[in-house]
């Protein structure tokens, strides 16, 4: 059986969706097992004893730790995103898209992706942790040469461009160290303690590098993805101008239809069937998040958008113990962007001097998306 596809120059989303109606679970020697149904993936996010998530040598905290690490760590982290502190986020957060529209819209086009999304994503990341203007931009700067290395394949590249990264947070952990833990949520994670004991720098450039470089992809992906729906459905557009209430809802569909996220990986623990196949501990199997979004076995119709569709089966922020712990910040994030964009715009169009270019994978959504905004 033939390997999942890297990238197609249309819509990945294609090739996808015909590799899952062909077999359940892929394999390939390169990339052993590819699970690409709903119901098969559902089953490896909810069998953690069966299917875990420690698959690197520098596993990211949390999630790339499995129960009991896994349990102590998100025990600790999780009230970062609880609603009293998205509650107190929430007007910075619109504060930031306030200030970046009134520039997009002096604009007589925008390439979203390029001059909007990316920018805004490291921002509110880096203003969510507290972190001042200039560490904003040399982010920017770490994330092209971190998809560069990661491109290239080279692990020396790749650890040196990781090892930068620890020396940010070092110098951050430095600049805080004899602060109140109250200063910022960057200051708070320097004083927190799991099991009795302070993250070290490992740990805390995990944790952070997830809250900032691993965030801000999937922020970005989803505002080009979101933003080419409005352009496209004119009549949802004007409702949703409307109804605003209806931005939740709507933005979950859409980023059902067209995901954010293209996979993650597992590590088998023990020997398994899986989709007809057998696997063995030690195998690795990757889980695809938008060809599983777009199981027509879990999803009527699952090209078409319904507001009005049950939401629970819908992977977005995936499922099981390992649930998107920033899930939270990141429909605060887009919700905020939505409401506001819509409100300081009359029409939202698809320029037609260059037409949408997708993504390549391992990236997801749009690589370039000319808009004209009015």
């Amino acid at each position: 059986m033939p390997a999942p596809p890297e990238a197609s120059a249309a819509d990945p989303r294609i090739e996808y969706d015909a590799l899952r109606e062909r077999c359940p679970v892929a394999w390939s020697e390169a990339r052993q097992g590819s699970v690409l149904r709903h119901a098969e993936v559902l089953r490896v996010l909810h069998e953690h004893e069966t299917f875990g998530n420690a698959v690197s040598a520098h596993p990211a905290v949390p999630n790339g730790y499995d129960p009991p690490q896994h349990t102590a760590y998100r025990r600790a982290l999780d009230p970062f995103f609880a609603p009293p502190r998205m509650q107190r986020f929430e007007p910075v957060c619109r504060d930031i898209v306030g200030a970046m529209l009134q520039q997009a819209l002096q604009l007589r086009e925008l390439d979203v992706v390029r001059e909007f999304a990316l920018p805004f994503a490291v921002r509110v990341q880096s203003a969510f942790l507290g972190w001042p203007p200039l560490i904003q931009d040399e982010l920017l700067d770490w994330l092209r040469r971190s998809r560069e290395a990661t491109r290239s394949g080279d692990r020396a590249s790749t650890a040196a461009v990781a090892q930068e990264f620890e020396r940010l947070v070092d110098r951050m952990r430095a600049a805080r160290r004899e602060s109140a833990p109250d200063q910022d949520i960057s200051a708070e994670l320097m004083h927190l303690q799991v099991d009795g004991r302070p993250l070290d720098l490992r740990e805390l450039a995990s944790v952070l590098r997830n809250w900032t470089v691993g965030e801000v992809g999937t922020i970005a992906a989803s505002i080009g993805i979101l933003v080419h729906w409005l352009a496209t459905s004119p009549d949802w557009q004007q409702r949703l101008r409307a109804q605003p209430a209806l931005l939740p809802p709507a933005i979950d569909e859409v980023l059902r239809i067209d995901g954010p996220l293209a996979a993650n990986r597992r590590i088998v623990r023990r020997a398994v069937a899986l989709g007809g196949r057998q696997f063995e501990p030690g195998d690795r199997l990757t889980i695809h998040w938008i060809a599983a979004n777009r199981d027509p076995r879990a999803f009527d119709e699952p090209d078409s958008f319904r507001i009005d569709r049950d939401p629970s089966p819908n992977l977005l922020y995936g499922a099981g113990i390992h649930v998107c712990p920033g899930a939270p910040l990141a429909r605060l994030e887009l919700r905020v962007l939505m409401e506001e964009l819509l409100a300081r715009t009359s029409a939202i169009t698809l320029a037609e001097s260059r037409p949408p270019v997708r993504a390549v994978h391992p990236d997801a959504g749009y690589a370039a998306l000319l808009v004209r905004l009015v």
